[in-house]
């Protein structure tokens, strides 16, 4: 068995990004950059008043200036005014060269079609957005690896850039085992239980705005072979849950070597999660996660999660962290590193009951995890911990 940190490491050294496509801005959500985003023009493009009000040359704030213009948003003249003149203007609009100063309509007073300025407290330059305030045209606008959320795409359209280079989102089976598994809705016999797994593993994934395949599969070694060899043909991605120990009716693990898998790590020094496989082929990497369901999805966001992000091409993959207060005592034994299921207010952490491998309940309620490593047996009330963040994956 390998320790926590060696897992990590090898899943980090070995997933790398898919292959680069080209996409359009507004279909690109969740995408990850694959190059640099260079702007092509400035933003603003052009001296912009911030409000609506008046522009005029800051020099002469003290005197009583004509009104000689008005300029709405989207008006594209060129407009020349004197440094004595003034022009009505609004949020939006372009401001006139020779004006340098923007005055908010309330605090100005219009008397025979000359303005007063009456904002004591109004700067040169006030109210105006300069042209290449928020960004200048050539520089770079985002780093590769960025990953396209709302205001990336908000931001792109600024620019006037309709096309993204992206890194592929990867194609994924999810495959659970098990003779014992029904779906809900259908009466359960002594002895079965409500399949969870693929729902759960569907809904981490729809959250990556990825949908996967689910195929369900009985406890046999045919089964188990052909399945895994159709997913791997057709996905970068397998995920199988259940059916890699080494019970009798465990098939997953022979079922992947006789398909070219080759194992990168398999058994991990954690709980939950301890039998936990990593394997990859040319063309697809292979994650088999425990049966139980709290243990599935521990594994899936400390590992199978960083992997998916590392083939879409983000820079950090790993989960958020923080170090937080610890709410009560907690005891550990020695040997094995811990996810405890947690919820933080950001301020401390509380670990919640409930930390069986198979308990769903206290994973509904958890915002994160508290990470023990394996050599600590104790933890004081208000002692410092390692929390990994889930609630924004």
């Amino acid at each position: 068995m390998i320790t926590v940190e060696q897992a990590k490491e090898l899943v980090n050294n070995n997933v790398f990004p898919l292959e680069v496509i080209e996409i359009g801005v507004t279909d690109a959500l969740d995408f990850y950059l694959a190059a640099d985003i260079i702007a092509p023009i400035s933003v603003p493009s052009f001296n912009q008043s911030a409000m609506d009000g008046y522009a005029f040359s800051f020099k002469n704030i003290n005197e009583q200036l004509p009104i000689v213009e008005e300029i709405a948003a989207g008006d594209t003249r060129k407009i020349d005014i004197k440094p004595t003149e003034a022009v009505r203007i609004f949020t939006g609009s372009n401001v006139p060269n020779s004006c340098d100063t923007v005055v908010m309509q309330e605090l100005t007073e219009v008397v025979d079609g000359k303005l007063i300025v009456k904002d004591t407290g109004l700067k040169l330059g006030g109210n105006i957005r300069f042209k290449g305030s928020q960004i200048e045209k050539g520089s770079i606008a985002l780093e590769k690896g960025t990953k396209i959320n709302a205001a990336t795409v908000g931001f792109l359209s600024t620019l006037g850039i309709t096309k993204i280079k992206a890194y592929q989102t990867p194609s994924v089976t999810i495959i659970a085992t098990g003779d014992e598994l029904v779906k809900p809705g259908n009466n359960l016999e002594v002895g079965q239980i409500y399949e969870s797994n693929t729902f759960m593993l569907k809904a981490a994934l729809n959250k990556m705005n990825i949908e996967p395949k689910i195929v369900l599969i009985e406890d046999n070694k045919e089964a188990t072979l052909k399945a895994v060899s159709e997913a791997m043909a057709n996905n970068e991605l397998l995920i199988i849950s259940g059916g890699i120990s080494v019970g009798d009716y465990d098939f997953v693990k022979e079922a992947l070597e006789l398909n070219g898998v080759k194992e990168v790590f398999y058994k991990v020094k954690q709980k939950p999660g301890k039998p936990l496989y990593f394997g990859k082929t040319k063309n697809c990497y292979v994650f088999a996660l425990p049966g139980n369901p709290a243990a599935a999805l521990t594994c899936f966001y400390q590992y199978v999660g960083v992997a998916i992000r590392k083939m879409k091409g983000a820079e950090n993959a790993d989960l958020a962290q923080l170090n937080l207060p610890i709410e009560r005592d907690l005891m550990k034994k020695k040997g094995r590193a811990v996810f405890y299921k947690a919820f933080t207010n950001f301020k401390t952490v509380k670990v919640l009951e409930g930390q069986g491998s198979d308990i769903l309940k206290s994973f509904a309620l958890a915002n994160c995890f508290v990470y023990v490593k394996s050599n600590i047996t104790s933890i004081k009330k208000n002692e410092i911990v390692k929390v990994h963040l889930i609630s924004n994956v």
